[in-house]
């Protein structure tokens, strides 16, 4: 029986904030909630330290990270792939 077996891991897509540091880069993640009680919808974000072996994302492209081991203190997550690159201003 081949069955194709899922993915326990979790994907988030956001944007890269940070590029400085070698093979890691920072990423905001942004979710929209309701309030619980005003029943207004705010932002809430989350930033994430992304593995990137090659150093291919750069600041203000929007990329996929996928859940994985611990590969540093802060660093559990690796860039997967590339939604949308930065546009030049």
């Amino acid at each position: 029986m081949t069955e194709a077996k899922k993915s326990l891991k979790r994907t988030l897509i956001g944007k890269v904030v940070s590029d400085k540091r070698e093979k890691t880069v920072t990423v905001l993640v942004e979710r929209r909630v309701k309030h619980p009680i005003y029943d207004k919808i705010m932002i809430k974000s989350s930033k994430y330290h992304a593995h990137d072996e090659k150093g291919e994302y750069k600041m203000g492209d929007t990329i996929e990270i996928t859940e994985s081991r611990p590969l540093s203190k802060t660093k559990n997550w690796v860039a997967t792939r590339l939604v949308q690159k930065a546009a030049l201003v």
